[in-house]
């Protein structure tokens, strides 16, 4: 089945008002750009986004906030984004933190058919105990807080451990970006960029991919396949000018050698 779509907006029009959206990359690196890019032209509302982050100002999943079409962000690192700060700091957003490995784990549970799992990540912690802000009011009071989460003991190797118990999510669509496909979804990603792409197509409805190389089914080697087609609704081929645009989070480099030495 041939899943290609001709354009950004076609390929978003799916996403409706108070949806939960799912989208891959970490940092910068591997964010469906163009697909968020779309979505905030669109003006979709009410949303409930998945990502690790919330990008930097003015990219990513950023442009979705600074347009006031976020309402509640489930991520894992909120640093870098002073706009998210100011937002939910006013009561404007709401914030649902969680550990990056939980978030992954999550997400994967999602995409596996498994309702919930256990994991020592976060016990003894408010991560457990409940009491996170989720939603500030304008006041600056706490509106919205955790609730706590229910705990199991096992036998750990030998020993009674204690574990917290992680419920998985699931995404109406996700936006996720590759760096090789097939015209039938079949997707290959690039380095980092492998990290929560493939998590948030696997846990969603209806997953959109833009893909910086698109290439006949048949073509690509199977053990070469990140995510199977069967994850994939709709791919999107990227433009040479498209595919280019990488934002860089943190610029770092070497001073200048001295030319005397």
């Amino acid at each position: 089945m041939d899943k290609l779509v001709t354009d950004p907006a076609t390929a978003v029009a799916v996403v409706r008002d108070g949806m939960t959206v799912a989208t891959g990359g970490f940092g910068v690196c591997g964010i469906p750009a163009v697909l968020l890019q779309a979505l905030a032209d669109r003006g979709t509302a009410d949303l409930t986004i998945v990502s690790n982050n919330c990008g930097l100002a003015g990219i990513g999943n950023s442009l979705l906030l600074e347009n006031g079409q976020i309402r509640r962000l489930i991520a894992s690192y909120v640093g870098e984004n002073r706009e998210l700060e100011r937002q939910y700091l006013a009561g404007q957003v709401e914030i649902e933190l969680n550990p990056q490995g939980t978030l992954a784990e999550r997400l994967r549970a999602g995409g596996s058919g498994l309702a919930a799992f256990y994991t020592r990540t976060g016990v003894g912690t408010v991560v457990a105990d409940g009491g996170l802000p989720i939603r500030y009011a304008p006041d600056g009071s706490v509106a919205l807080a955790s609730q706590p989460k229910p705990t199991e003991t096992f036998d750990w190797d030998g020993t009674p451990t204690v574990f917290v118990r992680e419920e998985a999510l699931r995404a109406d669509v996700a936006l996720v970006r590759a760096w090789k496909g097939d015209t039938h979804g079949n997707l290959v990603f690039r380095k980092a960029a492998r990290n929560f792409n493939p998590l948030c197509a696997m846990a969603a409805h209806v997953t959109i991919a833009e893909v910086e190389e698109v290439v006949p089914a048949g073509t690509l080697d199977p053990d070469a396949v990140h995510l199977p087609g069967a994850y994939v609704q709709a791919v999107l081929r990227l433009t040479p000018a498209q595919a280019s645009l990488k934002g860089i989070e943190r610029r770092t480099v070497r001073p200048a050698p001295d030319k005397e030495a």
